[in-house]
């Protein structure tokens, strides 16, 4: 167990590939919701979701880079992917989702303790999750009703 300065790295291990598990699995999800919502509200919604797609993708691309180069190994598997095809329960169920990967992105913060290093993963996560909730946010308001 490490000291509440040091990183636990065990820990960080096991929580940010759970996190990297998540977001592959959001990733993937929004890839497929930019290509196949229909309707008037998918209209408005779907070229932001793929300027969101690309933040994702650069987004997975440093949380992996990072779990490996703290010795961690990457998940290789996917959660199931939910594509309702109704446009409006497609994005709840994304934001449920979402939800999931925010919270598990925030768990990590727990064990990155006060080292430079840390500080580095802590605020790498911060800005993840800063920019994720920033895309809930804007689907949040595409689906409430007027």
């Amino acid at each position: 167990m490490a000291s509440d300065d040091e990183m636990d790295v065990e820990k960080v291990h096991e929580s940010l590939a759970k996190a990297l598990r998540l977001q592959l699995g959001s990733l993937l999800t929004m890839t497929m919701l930019a290509g196949t919502l229909r309707g008037m509200t998918s209209a408005a919604v779907k070229s932001q979701l793929r300027d969101y797609v690309r933040a994702e993708i650069d987004d997975t691309y440093l949380l992996a880079e990072k779990l490996t180069a703290l010795g961690g190994s990457v998940p290789t598997s996917v959660p199931d992917l939910v594509l309702p095809t109704a446009t409006d329960k497609a994005l709840t169920a994304f934001l449920d989702n979402e939800a999931d990967v925010l919270a598990a992105l925030h768990a990590v913060i727990a064990a990155t303790g006060q080292e430079p290093h840390s500080e580095a993963l802590e605020h790498l996560l911060e800005h993840v999750i800063m920019r994720k909730q920033q895309q809930v946010d804007f689907i949040t308001l595409a689906v409430v009703p007027a």
